[in-house]
């Protein structure tokens, strides 16, 4: 075959498609009909490609078309990287319509192990097409920074570029083990608090406070207690273990509770901690992996909190 010369311009990737339709079609008008352009740009788009390359690839006359060794060469050569490249346009366009591929998600420690499992579990069995990789971490991560799709946090959020939606309220009970209350007996009163020994998240020298409500009252409580951690996975094992009274999610005790692992505390009394949001990078072009995970967070999340709808910049 005749060598094709090298040119110091590159030749651009949609004048090789349009030699190669051209070529493969034995005619500019049946190829600019496929590719939905004027015969005239197929043309100067050769024409192009030819020049750059110092060969000529077709020989034109007004009733026939006729591809030149060289052209012929070059057709050989770019066929299979034009098949891969389209494939690949394809793939990725196709997941952005149907459920695929891997989803990296991030979310604190206590979050992902008391109640993101059996939800993730749930998930991959509804949409087998993706795989979740969870990294379970207290830091907040840079999403785009770090290649992450979306991430899981609570309380208040700092401002940013980020999209944030909001999954619900991250209300909170007094929860103690059955064996706790049948060793110390159960309060009656926020008072008798006081008495009981006390599990606290994120305590300062062994103090926190506690903001209750019940109705339209709130109350403010300083406590004490001699275990406290900044996890609140490690404060709702601590309870369950009979260490005490503690202020938890009830989100991430629903399944303690239902199994009688934990019962409430002075039931009228609801903690405040704040709210859940799922937090992702971009409002335009969401891959079809994220907005499934998301709408799904949605439907299980909304018997437990109180979902707003919409989406909002921060």
């Amino acid at each position: 075959m005749a060598a094709i010369r090298r040119s110091a311009r590159a030749p651009a990737l949609d004048e090789l498609r349009a030699f190669a339709r051209v070529a493969e079609l034995g005619a500019f008008a049946k190829a600019a009909r496929e590719l939905g352009v004027p015969t005239s740009t197929l043309s100067r788009a050769v024409t192009r490609l030819e020049s750059s390359m110092g060969v000529r690839l077709l020989h034109r006359t007004t009733r026939t078309l006729r591809v030149t060794e060289q052209g012929a060469d070059l057709l050989q050569r770019i066929t299979p990287a034009l098949v891969t490249l389209r494939d690949a346009v394809r793939e990725v366009e196709a997941s952005e319509h149907a459920p695929r591929g891997r989803l990296r998600v991030t979310t604190p420690t206590d979050i992902g192990i008391s109640f993101l499992a059996e939800l993730i579990g749930d998930f991959s069995q509804r949409y087998p097409e993706v795989s979740v990789d969870l990294s379970l971490t207290q830091r907040v991560v840079d999403l785009v920074a770090e290649g992450f799709d979306l991430a899981i946090r609570a309380g208040e959020l700092r401002d940013s570029s980020l999209v944030v939606r909001r999954l619900g309220g991250t209300d909170a009970q007094l929860f103690a083990a059955p064996g706790y209350l049948e060793r110390r007996g159960a309060p009656r009163a926020l008072g008798d608090l006081n008495e009981h020994d006390l599990v606290l998240f994120r305590p300062v020298h062994g103090r926190t406070r506690w903001v209750l409500g019940s109705g339209a009252r709130e109350l403010t409580l300083d406590v004490r207690g001699r275990i406290g951690c900044d996890d609140f996975s490690f404060v709702r094992a601590a309870v369950v273990a009979g260490a005490g009274i503690g202020l938890v999610p009830r989100l991430i005790c629903a399944r303690d509770e239902a199994d009688g692992r934990l019962v409430r505390v002075l039931p009228r009394f609801t903690g405040r901690l704040g709210s859940l949001h799922l937090v992702y990078p971009s409002a335009r072009h969401i891959p079809a992996k994220v907005a499934v995970f998301r709408d799904f967070l949605l439907e299980r999340l909304s018997q437990d909190t109180t979902p707003q709808t919409g989406s909002r910049r921060r």
